[in-house]
């Protein structure tokens, strides 16, 4: 594991790199961390990409800043462009799910010389205020705020979801203040507004679980706007699903992404 400091405020973030190949930056969803690439086999996948897992701010070994402020969405893109940096890549492919999927299109669209391509998985470029507790369960802040993981995971767990095993224990894994802080800093974030959306002419994959239905609207429409972006349905698939089992997405997004590294997303030296 590798470390540099946002060089905005001092958050340090972890991260790893591994593989040789056309660089793909791996975003993970919120209350995750970079583990969840491997745990889901996108890592093994993945080979013949230089892979850069970013342990997100607020997430696994990055810092943990507790006020909503450390989360606005121009630190989570410098965080990136940090670590891309320390790395010494100039351009990469951006892969998100859910939160990292926002990073991605930020990042894309803030600084769109680094992104060779985008993938969102489960994503959206729209504000997000008050889809988090679609997604979780309402009150879940007030869960987080009680400094009790196991809080958050029994709301889950009392509002019908199920949580697998693995997802249980990166969940309780967090710190509780922190993720609080979190979620409520980027639900404040606006989104990306349609016409800088369209402005976006970098291949793109968007793809988002049928059950999963602002995400799978978001993602469609997104699709339409951007000049070479392509969408597609997991079918019967949550948004909690979305990445898993990973052997659909895979046969999409492995393609998509030797595809976009052959037509010119292959990464540069870094400037400077």
């Amino acid at each position: 594991m590798s470390t540099t400091a946002n060089p905005a405020d001092g958050t340090e973030i972890a991260y790893d790199t591994a593989g040789d190949g056309p660089a793909t930056v791996l975003l993970h969803g919120s209350a995750l961390s970079k583990a969840i690439w491997r745990g889901l086999g996108y890592t093994k996948a993945l080979e013949g990409f230089t892979l850069v897992r970013i342990d997100l701010r607020g997430h696994g070994r990055s810092g943990k800043p507790a006020v909503p402020d450390a989360y606005r969405m121009d630190l989570h893109t410098s965080d990136v462009l940090a670590v891309l940096d320390a790395e010494g890549i100039g351009r990469a492919h951006l892969v998100g799910y859910s939160l990292g999927s926002r990073v991605a299109f930020s990042l894309a669209a803030t600084a769109p010389g680094r992104a060779a391509s985008l993938t969102a998985l489960g994503g959206t470029y729209r504000p997000q205020r008050g889809e988090v507790a679609k997604v979780f369960f309402p009150g879940y802040l007030e869960a987080l705020r009680s400094g009790r993981m196991e809080a958050f995971v029994d709301g889950i767990e009392a509002a019908g979801k199920t949580v697998d095993p693995a997802t249980r224990q990166a969940f309780l894994a967090n710190d509780a203040e922190a993720l609080a802080a979190c979620f409520t800093g980027t639900e404040e974030d606006p989104g990306l507004p349609e016409a800088v959306l369209a402005q976006l002419a970098l291949p793109a994959l968007l793809m988002a679980g049928t059950r999963d239905p602002q995400r799978l609207e978001d993602s469609r429409r997104a699709a339409a706007i951007m000049p070479d972006a392509r969408f597609i349905e997991l079918p019967g698939r949550t948004h909690a699903g979305t990445l898993a089992p990973a052997g659909p997405v895979l046969q999409v997004l492995v393609p998509f992404l030797r595809a976009a590294s052959i037509s010119g997303g292959r990464p540069s030296a870094a400037a400077g």
